[in-house]
Formats: C-alpha cells, sequence, structure tokens
C-alpha cells in the first residue's frame, strides 16, 4: 500500500481480532500506512507472532490480550490506547466466530442449535462489537473526529445455506448499529462504516 496514497503517519489505530485473517490484514495496512498500532485478540500466542511480523514494517506496534465479551475490559484497553497516544483515530470492531454449522447441515438446522453456542456467537459478534464501538465513541467524541469501522458479512443482507443461524443474525444486527451510531456520530465528525 503507497503512503502516498492513504497515509497514516501520526495516526493510532486499533483493531480487536487482530491475530490473524482480516485482523492481522487490517492492522498490517495501517503499520504501514504509518500509524501507531494495536492489536487485540484473545489469542495471546496469535498477538506474540502478528507483532513479531509486524515490527518488521513498524516500529509502532503494540499488543493487548482482550475478550471482547469482557465490556469493561474492552472499555479499559481502548481508552488506555487513546491515552498513550493522544488520540485515537480509528478503531476496527473486527472480532468474531462463525459459531456453527450452516443450515444446510444437520447440526445447523434450527431445532439443533446449541443454546450456549449461540449465546457466545452473540456475546462476541453483537454485544462484543457493541461495545468495541461504545468505548471508541466515548474516546471520540470529546475529540471530535475518528472513524470506527465494522466488520459486517454478506450473510447479514441475505440468506444463504452456507451460513448458520447465530452468525448471520449478528452480522445482520451489526449492520443496523452501523446506522444508527452513523447517524448519531456523524455530528462529532466520526465517521462509522460497516465491511460485508
Amino acid at each position: 500500500m503507497s503512503n502516498s496514497v492513504f497515509d497514516m503517519s501520526g495516526r493510532a489505530t486499533l483493531i480487536t481480532g487482530a491475530a490473524s485473517g482480516l485482523g492481522f490484514a487490517m492492522a498490517q495496512s495501517m503499520a504501514e500506512a504509518g500509524a501507531s498500532v494495536c492489536l487485540t485478540d484473545i489469542d495471546g500466542d496469535g498477538l506474540e507472532v502478528a507483532r513479531d511480523r509486524l515490527t518488521q514494517i513498524s516500529n509502532r506496534v503494540e499488543t493487548q490480550v482482550l475478550d471482547v465479551r469482557d465490556p469493561a475490559r474492552v472499555k479499559q484497553v481502548i481508552k488506555a490506547f487513546g491515552a498513550r497516544q493522544g488520540r485515537l483515530d480509528a478503531v476496527f470492531a473486527n472480532a468474531g466466530i462463525t459459531g456453527g454449522a450452516p443450515i444446510s447441515h444437520r447440526e445447523g438446522e434450527i431445532e439443533n442449535i446449541d443454546l450456549s453456542l449461540w449465546q457466545n456467537v452473540i456475546d462476541i459478534n453483537l454485544t462484543g462489537v457493541f461495545a468495541t464501538m461504545q468505548a471508541a465513541a466515548a474516546v471520540m467524541k470529546p475529540q471530535k473526529s475518528g472513524c470506527i469501522i465494522c466488520t459486517a458479512s454478506i450473510a447479514g443482507m441475505q440468506t444463504s445455506s452456507i451460513s448458520g443461524y447465530a452468525y448471520s443474525a449478528t452480522k445482520a444486527a451489526v449492520i443496523h448499529l452501523v446506522h444508527l451510531a452513523a447517524a448519531e456520530l456523524a455530528p462529532y465528525n466520526i465517521r462509522v462504516n460497516g465491511i460485508a
């Protein structure tokens, strides 16, 4: 990624679910663009590997083990990172899980869904995203700037036999959270976007 096209020098960015996959790709892009980056994930070992890879690109990389099912900890980590950096420019609410079999498999049929699995997906994909948005907004509103980006999914916009109930339901809810937060936070110069 060319810094002349996408320059994040002097900016501070935090990403949840950043030890691998989309979260790591987001963190790498931010580091390449010159941002200070905080990678968070429940996977401490994965975070170490991710940090080692990114420190070859930038010396402005830090990590925090974070379970987004713990809203108080989410708030603490985001607030502390913003305080250390003196600003918080972008937060990627990316942490999420697939949450079981798709509806095309017997174990994914509605009568076979384990409610403890359903609740875990809700806790991570929906409540975790909301807690991340909430904590980011609390830091960004006073500074009157920032960007919150949520990982949604095409499964939240249309039905598919390759998606499960919990995953689809949470991603649809995330899309609506993005709409609501974008309307509320626009007067504070805070953009809120969802990536499907």
